[in-house]
């Protein structure tokens, strides 16, 4: 049975725990705010480009000319997965459940003959990768701290190199999708060649059978070709941007969750140890008693 002084021990060192969590939970509280509407404001501009890109494109009358980021390579040999998680722990299962997903990813598509290979935006997807992929790892991004575009541009270039090389054939984004507090689901989402996401196409068929009226023709200045390749590059930065924006705002949101957790945990385990610290106490001052008792009896 342990001593007094352990169970005092043990109980100062979880309230100091229990201070940790508690300050960490404010923070993240506090953080979650701004990335939260960042991540929410980059959505409208991302979807409506998606939605323009596809209106454009539909509008060629072939795709065997188009740009090559529309049509891709004509094969789907190798696939490049980017993998955005976070750069620090301790926010559940955050990083764990994209990895999870990711790998599952991996094991799908080498199973189908493919080749994959990794970029990953975060320390977390990095560390948890590498351990059973390592080779398949091309390039990194860690210690992003304060998202912005730039960072996102750098990984967007860092794609569209490897595609100039042909390095790769098929590149999908991986992240979380921050849907609301308590919920980030990890998506995949198709960036090479040109592929509108799963809930736009969705919304897409929604409006159209809302909508059945004929569709407008568009004519577009300069032609589709030139003002796709103008902007497909610039989609897939902002799309990326966007993902980066969710998995900043989920990490804290997580965060938030986990730590508030934590605290609660601590204070019933305070409540636990302060129980049985009590009876033990209370044990030893009646074996104290009973021994004097004993000895004046003796006596």
């Amino acid at each position: 049975m342990p001593s007094l002084k352990e169970y005092r021990n043990r109980i100062a060192s979880v309230k100091s725990t229990r201070k940790i969590t508690s300050a960490m939970k404010m923070v993240a509280a506090s953080k979650l705010k701004k990335a939260q509407d960042a991540a929410q404001a980059s959505q409208p501009y991302a979807s409506a480009m998606a939605a323009m890109l596809a209106r454009v494109a539909e509008g060629l009358t072939s795709t065997a000319g188009g740009p090559k980021l529309l049509v891709g390579t004509g094969s789907d040999k190798i696939h490049l997965l980017v993998v955005v998680s976070s750069d620090r722990g301790l926010c559940g299962g955050f990083n764990g459940n994209l990895v999870r997903f990711a790998r599952l990813r991996i094991e799908k598509l080498v199973a189908q003959g493919h080749e994959v290979k990794l970029v990953t935006v975060g320390r977390k997807a990095f560390d948890l990768l590498r351990r059973d992929h390592k080779e398949k790892i091309v390039a990194s991004f860690k210690d992003i701290g304060k998202v912005g575009f730039a960072n996102a541009a750098e990984v967007s270039d860092l794609v569209f190199s490897k595609f100039d090389e042909n390095d790769f054939d098929v590149c999908s984004l991986i992240y979380n999708d921050f849907r609301s507090v308590l919920a980030q689901v990890p998506t995949s989402q198709q960036l090479i060649p040109f592929s509108l996401p799963e809930k736009q196409i969705a919304a897409n068929q929604n409006n159209a059978q809302e909508n059945a009226a004929p569709k407008i023709p568009y004519e577009f200045e300069p032609d589709e070709e030139k003002i796709l390749e103008d902007i497909l590059p610039r989609n897939i930065s902002v799309q990326i941007f966007r993902a980066m924006l969710d998995s900043a705002a989920g990490e804290q949101a997580a965060r938030m969750t986990a730590m508030e957790n934590a605290t609660r945990n601590a204070g019933d385990m305070i409540k636990r140890l302060t129980l049985q610290y009590n009876r033990a106490r209370q044990a030893y001052i009646t074996k104290e008693l009973i021994e004097i008792i004993s000895g004046a009896e003796a006596v």
